[in-house]
């Protein structure tokens, strides 16, 4: 009998792993992982039994128990999520970063009035949670309340959250008081209560709990819900907050995740003094997800940016050859040379995805002439970038990749000097995320171990 005190399980679109944890020590420790598929088509559950069972074969353990199980998921499209706002620079933006920070996945993006289209639209995406901002505190109102009425007509039964102007939280508690349709609704503090102000916490807060409580579209998912301990988040949500307890012992830090679909940069960071008065209305915590850069399901999206005669010529492969590695490389390289295949597939993956999320110098021709001035997103004070991912983790000098942006990069925000560049090397990252809302410590003692050096925590632990 294998015991383990926690679980935690990451169930994605196609793969569900199992990574186990001891956590009833002074120091936690990584113990193992188990892998299978995700039975979306079927019963989630069926891919997590086979994850563990997959995890007991590693041990070598006829019967394994646990003391906890935590859960995050991406499965079924993760988060879908539409956004409703006032004016895109100012309430939809802050809305929009509030649900990327949180892990989902954006399918519309609207400012102002909603029109039929929008509503047509929204109806189509069938999104897991609606979102409805709109308006500073006391200032305009009616343009959300009307959106909200809108949304709650389409009759789609999915839970609707409210994080505008607060005036407006009686009329709508009067309102869906009456309503027949009886939508799932939550009133949230406003995520942009001031001009350049983003309060982005409360609402990611409660993305996180209508997540859990509604994620229910993979068969088979709310079953898993009786067996979790906790929250099920969405996965990339957890990536987030992996990142925001990293801030806490590193300082100004990036996690570059490339997948197979998507890659995601997660920023968290404080703005250089010199730039402090363009960050007017930035957050801290940022995250940007690319749906077109991946190194298996995108690979021929990447190609396109990358020049596929290009990468067939580093390969030294003629055109038959080159065509027949796309076709049949699978998702795990096996071969040196489908290893150099993707590592040309992921570079081109960090460097399209660090050029949307970071800013640039911009040329300004004014009335006393042409200045330069920063626009975007501020990583010049950044002083860690954390790479996970399996293309970033598994495969040779990775780190090399970053520098090399880093080097070639004059003109955008990033960071002059050195930099430390870390592999999470157990790539638990996702896992330890979600580990963190209940052994904040625990959890970064694990992070460190994972990325090979030692935090303050893991240190004094071992003093005691």
């Amino acid at each position: 009998m294998m015991k383990i005190d926690t679980l935690v399980a990451e169930i994605g679109s196609t793969t569900t792993v199992v990574n186990a944890f001891t956590t009833r020590d002074h120091i936690a420790t990584f113990v193992g992982r188990g892998v299978s598929v995700t039975t979306v088509d079927s019963d989630v559950r069926d891919g997590l039994d086979g994850a563990i069972a997959d995890l007991k074969k590693r041990f070598k353990a006829n019967e394994l128990s646990y003391g906890e199980m935590f859960a995050s998921s991406s499965a079924a499209g993760g988060l879908k999520m539409t956004v409703s706002g006032l004016v895109y620079e100012m309430t939809v933006r802050a809305a929009k970063e509030a649900a990327l920070n949180a892990g989902a996945n954006i399918h519309l993006i609207t400012a102002g009035p909603l029109e039929d289209d929008d509503l047509e639209q929204i109806q189509d995406i069938k999104p897991n949670i609606i979102l409805i901002s709109g308006g500073t505190d006391y200032g305009e109102k009616n343009v959300a309340f009307e959106n909200l009425k809108k949304v709650e007509k389409l009759g789609l039964n999915t839970p609707i959250l409210y994080a505008g102007n607060i005036e407006n939280q009686y009329r709508i508690k009067k309102y869906f008081a009456d309503s027949p349709q009886k939508p799932y609704l939550s009133l949230v503090e406003n995520v942009y209560p001031r001009v350049d102000f983003l309060n982005i916490h409360p609402l990611r807060k409660k993305i996180y709990e209508t997540f859990e409580e509604h994620i229910v579209h993979a068969k088979g998912m709310k079953h898993v819900k009786d067996r979790v301990d906790g929250s099920i988040m969405p996965t990339p949500g957890s990536v987030m907050e992996a990142a925001m307890l990293l801030y806490e012992e590193l300082g100004n830090l990036v996690v570059i995740d490339v997948g197979g679909a998507t890659t995601d940069v997660h920023s968290v960071t404080l703005p250089s003094d010199e730039y402090l008065k363009y960050s007017e209305g930035e957050a801290k915590e940022k995250r940007t997800v690319e749906g077109d850069l991946g190194v298996f399901v995108n690979r021929e999206k990447v190609l396109e940016y990358a020049d596929k005669t290009h990468v067939r010529d580093k390969l030294q492969l003629d055109e038959e050859s080159f065509d027949k590695l796309l076709r049949n490389y699978e998702q795990i390289p096996k071969t040196e040379t489908e290893r150099r295949f993707v590592y040309e597939l992921t570079k081109v993956c960090v460097y399209k995805s660090l050029d949307r999320h970071v800013g640039d110098m911009r040329n300004v021709y004014t009335t006393s002439g042409m200045k330069v001035i920063p626009e975007g997103r501020d990583l010049t004070q950044v002083q860690t970038v954390v790479l996970t991912g399996g293309a970033l983790i598994h495969l040779e000098d990775t780190e090399s990749i970053i520098a090399d942006y880093m080097r070639d990069k004059t003109k955008k925000l990033v960071p002059k000097g050195n930099i430390k560049i870390l592999r999470d090397w157990d790539y638990i990252m996702s896992s330890v995320g979600v580990l963190s809302l209940k052994y904040p410590d625990k959890a970064l003692d694990l992070l460190m171990k994972s990325l090979r050096i030692e935090s303050d925590a893991h240190v004094s632990a071992n003093r005691n």
